[in-house]
């Protein structure tokens, strides 16, 4: 554990810049929904859709907030991936990234109220922009 928070802040390293087009290319339909209310200034902050930090690819990243959002799949439900995607918000609360998870489904079901949550986390990231946290949104599947 020690060694990971030694990671170096590379932002989309050139290694993973094929990867990261594929994800665009290939992006869900939560992804494509939610990217359509943040890209082009939307919500007052400019976010960037598979933006990489060290090794990790984050599905949507605020530069000026340090806000991460992830949106989790039917593949983020096994105890390997939960493990994982604790360890990695961990990592990146620890640099001072703060992340919010939401579940697919909930974009499909509610985007309305997601877009609530992310402008409050815009908003309060104004006063702290240096504390790490990690938010898991958590709704019945």
């Amino acid at each position: 554990m020690q060694n990971q928070k030694q990671m170096p802040q590379v932002h989309n390293n050139k290694i993973f810049r094929e990867r990261r087009v594929e994800l665009r290319r290939n992006a869900t339909l939560a992804e494509k929904k939610l990217w359509f209310e943040l890209r082009n200034n939307k919500l007052g902050v400019k976010f960037k859709r598979q933006h990489s930090i060290g090794s990790y690819i984050l599905d949507f990243y605020c530069a000026e907030k340090k806000l991460i959002i992830e949106l989790d799949g039917e593949v983020h439900d096994t105890t390997e991936a939960k493990e994982y995607d604790a360890v990695r918000d961990k990592l990146l609360s620890d640099l001072g990234y703060k992340t919010l998870r939401f579940l697919n489904t909930e974009i499909d079901k509610n985007i309305g109220s997601i877009l609530v949550k992310i402008r409050q986390n815009i908003q309060m990231r104004v006063t702290s922009p240096l504390q790490g946290e990690v938010e898991t949104i958590v709704r019945e599947r």
